[in-house]
């Protein structure tokens, strides 16, 4: 999946491999990719060449405005508070989104196949046990799409990891679900890799 994927009004989602996408050459881009490992900074331009072009695609009037970030690390569009976006990296993997009048996070993964079960615990609260009994290949994976939802909402929110996203109740094999003013979607018809998204419940007009 590449092109722009509606997800729900007013927000998209895209993902690509890294060495799929041209990296981007804006020049805010690559001053913060300077202070980046080479290795980090391959993902960093690839993610922001992705949501670029994302951007772009769905609404091509705001392609021109900058991507900040807030105090607490989330990407935000210069001058545009009411338009959400988002960016993801994983094992060569790269997700961005975009939500207008929505908060919104997003957040692909490549399994682990080093998964535990006391990290699946922590994860899926009750329910590890449908976890644990899976093989080790299916269960990393699906410990990874419950991550996924979980992370979106916490990068939804602005709080990233200190939201503490393991806390969030998501059911394995669901889909979709809530988590406060948040709803959350996984990507499961979409993507071959865990990529889930969350976005705000309510829609903001905007210009």
């Amino acid at each position: 999946m590449t092109a722009a994927l509606m997800v729900e009004d007013h927000v998209w989602v895209s993902t690509s491999a890294v060495g799929r996408v041209a990296p981007s050459a804006h020049r805010d881009d690559l001053r913060r990719a300077d202070a980046l490992p080479e290795w980090r900074a391959r993902e960093f331009l690839a993610g922001r060449a992705l949501l670029r072009e994302l951007i772009t695609e769905v609404r091509p009037a705001l392609a021109a405005a900058g991507i900040t970030t807030d105090p607490r690390g989330k990407p935000r569009l210069h001058g545009h508070p009411t338009v959400g976006i988002s960016v993801s990296h994983s094992g060569g993997a790269v997700a961005a989104g975009v939500a207008i009048g929505r908060d919104l996070g997003v957040d692909v993964q490549r399994p682990d196949s080093a998964v535990t079960p006391s990290f699946a615990r922590r994860l899926l609260h009750g329910h590890a046990h449908r976890i644990t009994a899976l093989p080790p290949a299916r269960a990393a994976e699906e410990v990874a799409w419950v991550w996924t939802a979980q992370e979106a909402c916490v990068k939804a929110g602005g709080e990233g990891i200190s939201g503490r996203p393991w806390t969030i109740d998501v059911p394995p094999g669901a889909r979709a679900g809530s988590w406060g003013d948040y709803r959350w979607l996984s990507l499961r018809d979409h993507s071959p890799l865990p990529l889930s998204c969350a976005f705000s419940a309510k829609h903001v007009t905007t210009s």
